[in-house]
């Protein structure tokens, strides 16, 4: 195969299959990629350092990347290249939490971030391009280390949710639904996917149609959100409730 034809338009390589063995393979990369950031967790602040920067810097050069391809290849507009996605942003907030240090954004990477790219690393909106074309490369390291920067704060920087932080995420959330909302109607957009359904294989395909989906993806999001605090919130009521023996 040729080198250039890994970054056409017109991929007639193999088809991206949803779970098929590339799709797989992939995911278990990332599985075991963030099992390796625990070796982390005792290492020294300047390792600390360059691998924050590594993974925003990654993160970034590949959301640039991604936007070079689709003006190359003449797909760029502002219906779909708007970095106002929730992975796009993310993937900036993602790297900026990671080189900052600020806990404002890491409440969002840590909810909204691993809630969101899951979606997308399970059932990803890549249309025919499979492996080994650019456009899965590019999806799963964008996805991929979106989850992985909100688990690196966690994991090897010790940051950690509260209850509270969900109310931030919930709300603001909201907010920025309500904007996205406008700008869709405004230019023709499907930005969050608020507007319509994808158009390619998605979890949102279950849902009843338009508009009424939407209230279910704030409901399956708070669930969520509730799921993956559930190991805080354990970790705090046996803080409360488990008494040390005395020495």
């Amino acid at each position: 195969m040729e080198i250039g034809q890994l970054f056409a338009k017109d991929w007639n390589g193999p088809a991206f299959v949803l779970f098929g063995p590339p799709h797989l393979a992939a995911l278990l990369v990332i599985i075991l990629l963030n099992i390796g950031l625990f070796r982390f967790k005792y290492t020294t602040e300047t390792t600390r350092h360059y691998l924050r920067w590594t993974i925003a810097i990654i993160l970034w050069l590949n959301e640039i990347g991604w936007h070079i391809w689709n003006y190359a290849t003449g797909q760029w507009s502002i219906q779909t290249m708007l970095p106002l996605h929730l992975c796009s942003v993310l993937v900036w907030g993602g790297g900026l939490a990671l080189v900052t240090r600020n806990y404002s954004i890491y409440e969002f990477m840590y909810f909204m971030g691993i809630a969101g790219a899951l979606q997308a690393l399970l059932t990803p909106d890549i249309g025919m391009y499979g492996f080994p074309h650019y456009r899965f490369w590019q999806t799963y390291i964008s996805h991929g280390l979106i989850v992985t920067a909100a688990i690196y704060m966690t994991v090897v920087e010790g940051f950690r949710p509260t209850w509270k932080s969900m109310g931030h995420v919930f709300v603001w959330t909201n907010v920025y639904m309500g904007i996205v909302f406008v700008i869709n109607m405004l230019i023709g957009s499907n930005y969050l996917f608020i507007a319509r359904k994808p158009d390619t294989a998605s979890l949102l395909d279950v849902l009843p149609a338009w508009p009424y989906y939407i209230a279910y993806i704030e409901v399956i999001g708070l669930v969520i959100c509730l799921v993956l605090y559930l190991p805080f919130a354990l970790k705090d009521w046996r803080a409360r409730h488990i008494v040390t023996p005395a020495a």
